[in-house]
């Protein structure tokens, strides 16, 4: 079984930064896709980034500029370094991973990590 543990969310003051990450434990043959997406509330879970094993990178047209995802397979870990952080950027931030296991693709979520940003 796959689990997704994220870390690194918290309380900034706009114009400030965090970094997130997300740890996969688990027995799998590989990571074919990373990725962050958030929820506000009273809002429907949006993409913020992704990241393929080939490491070509989407991110959402609110956050370019301001927000870089990395990833590291052997490691299993996915980050998402947050700068110029905006009130609007709070929400509970979920790490993603398409994981490749014996029984095919599975799509993985962790529990999610609070991000709140204070104007």
């Amino acid at each position: 079984q796959v689990q997704l543990v994220e870390s690194g969310g918290g309380l900034v003051q706009a114009g400030g930064s965090l970094r997130l990450s997300c740890a996969a434990s688990g027995s799998f043959f590989s990571i074919d896709a990373m990725g962050w997406y958030r929820q506000a509330p009273g809002k429907q879970r949006e993409l913020v980034a992704t990241i393929t094993r080939g490491s070509s990178t989407r991110y959402a047209d609110s956050v370019k500029g301001r927000f870089t995802i990395s990833g590291d397979n052997a490691k299993k870990m996915v980050y998402l370094q947050m700068n110029n952080l905006k009130p609007e950027d709070t929400a509970v931030y979920y790490c993603n991973m398409i994981i490749l296991r014996g029984g095919g693709r599975s799509d993985n979520w962790g529990q999610g990590t609070q991000v709140t940003v204070s104007s």
